[in-house]
């Protein structure tokens, strides 16, 4: 599995997806937001988590616009995969890549803690790795993590099973409960929990092993 890392001005989880990439057997490159063009045979594309551009406008709204977001855009649109996370999804919301947007916290608080993410669909390279009903602890750590649709998006999510993950106990008010996303081709996951962060024992817990692994066997069997 080759994938890529998209850095932008105040990201800060980038090195943390990096890892867990490896971690799971992944060649991984770090791609500059001003860069106009991937590395030549990716297979996945990270945007990681952070304050990009110091989230000035809408989280995710500039660094939607930067030279590098037009080749993940084409990336995706070609068949290729993509994980967003935290503000990586907010990116991919922004892009138009996932439907939604991120808003403000129902509490108007930032969240930082552990909560129980249930898998929702394992028909997805990213979740196969788990079954449904499956909870996982994964840490959140955001101020604007409150997913929104409107009712008929929301019902077409749900019909075509694109719901990724909901949470147990809802933390910042996201309609339907919802974590995280799935594109129509099922290939660009976006989530606010960050996986990454449970993806080594030393980080107090392995419960996001799953997905990589997932990822991984996903390209070894292409």
């Amino acid at each position: 599995m080759r994938a890529a890392v998209i850095v932008f001005p105040g990201s800060n989880c980038d090195r943390d997806l990096a890892v867990a990439f490896e971690q799971a057997g992944a060649d991984v490159t770090m791609v500059w937001h001003k860069d106009t063009a991937l590395p030549e045979g990716v297979d996945i594309v990270g945007v990681p988590g952070g304050f990009s551009f110091g989230d000035y406008l809408r989280c995710g709204a500039i660094a939607a616009n930067s030279p590098i977001c037009q080749s993940l855009i084409a990336h995706a649109e070609r068949g290729g995969y993509a994980l967003g996370v935290c503000n990586g999804f907010q990116i991919l919301t922004e892009t138009g890549l996932l439907p939604g947007a991120l808003r403000r916290n129902a509490g108007l608080k930032y969240i930082c803690r552990t909560v129980g993410l249930k898998v929702e669909t394992a028909d997805t390279a990213f979740t196969a790795g788990y079954g449904v009903g499956d909870v996982m602890n994964v840490p959140i750590a955001h101020h604007d993590g409150n997913y929104f649709v409107e009712d008929a998006k929301l019902q077409e999510l749900r019909d075509s099973d694109r719901i990724a993950f909901t949470y147990e106990d809802n933390p910042n008010g996201s309609v339907a409960d919802i974590a995280g996303v799935v594109s129509r081709n099922r290939r660009v996951l976006g989530m606010m929990p960050h996986p990454e962060r449970v993806a080594d024992d030393g980080h107090g817990g392995t419960d996001g092993v799953a997905m990589f692994r997932a990822l991984m066997d996903q390209f070894a069997t292409a």
